[in-house]
């Protein structure tokens, strides 16, 4: 007969495991575009991908294999506890680490405006070009603070004078970008808990288990 605590626990084991495979993958396709020539496709995702924490999560996603390799002994071992209890506690780290990483990010969503006018100031007239034509703007703020970079969509100060300033759209990508990001993490961080929980509940029918196998035995009956 199928035990349907442990079989509940190794659905979400596995969905554990996938968690990091995909932590793995996107940073690695991150890392990929952002190696990328720049261009209008792909500058302002690459700007704000500098600014979050890409080699924290590299390290989650190892965390993540490590602890999920660590969990196959305590299920094939069925009388075995302390594999388990190890596990759950590296499953919390990992939790917790999610967590941090997601709070980071959500903490950047709440100064964007200078957040970004400083990443603005920062870059070269050819990358504030490039964001200039993404977003169909002229200068940050406006086309005089600080003045517009010349290109095609801003070749004088007259039609760039008649145009709004980057601030409003690239304020808006990049919250939309990055609360997708934070919301991610914290679904991941849903998981991982949901997979704690799952390892209390098998730890706590191991214990069961063994505290009745103790009692058959001092009855006589052996071990059922």
């Amino acid at each position: 007969m199928v035990n349907k605590i442990l079989f509940t626990y190794l659905v979400f084991d596995g969905l554990f495991l996938c968690t990091g495979g995909l932590l793995l993958a996107t940073v690695l396709i991150f890392k990929i575009g952002m190696e990328a020539t720049p261009s209008t496709a792909n500058v302002a995702t690459n700007l704000l991908l500098e600014m979050t924490p890409l080699t924290g999560v590299l390290v989650n996603a190892a965390l993540i294999f490590a602890t999920f390799l660590m969990s196959l002994p305590g299920i094939f071992l069925s009388t075995n506890r302390s594999i388990l209890r190890y596990h759950s506690f590296f499953v919390l780290g990992s939790a917790c680490l999610t967590l941090i990483l997601g709070l980071e990010i959500w903490i950047s969503t709440l100064k964007t405006r200078s957040m970004l006018e400083g990443m603005w100031a920062r870059e070269t007239p050819e990358m504030q070009s490039l964001l200039q034509q993404r977003f169909g703007c002229c200068g940050y703020l406006n086309s005089t603070a600080p003045s517009f970079a010349t290109d095609s969509i801003c070749p004088n100060s007259v039609i760039a004078a008649q145009k709004p300033g980057c601030v409003g759209s690239f304020s808006n990508f990049a919250n939309s970008f990055l609360d997708l990001l934070f919301t991610a993490m914290f679904g991941l961080v849903a998981l991982d808990v949901m997979l704690f929980l799952n390892a209390m509940v098998v730890l706590k029918d191991r214990a069961e288990k063994k505290r009745y196998q103790h009692i058959d035995e001092k009855t006589g009956f052996g071990r059922i």
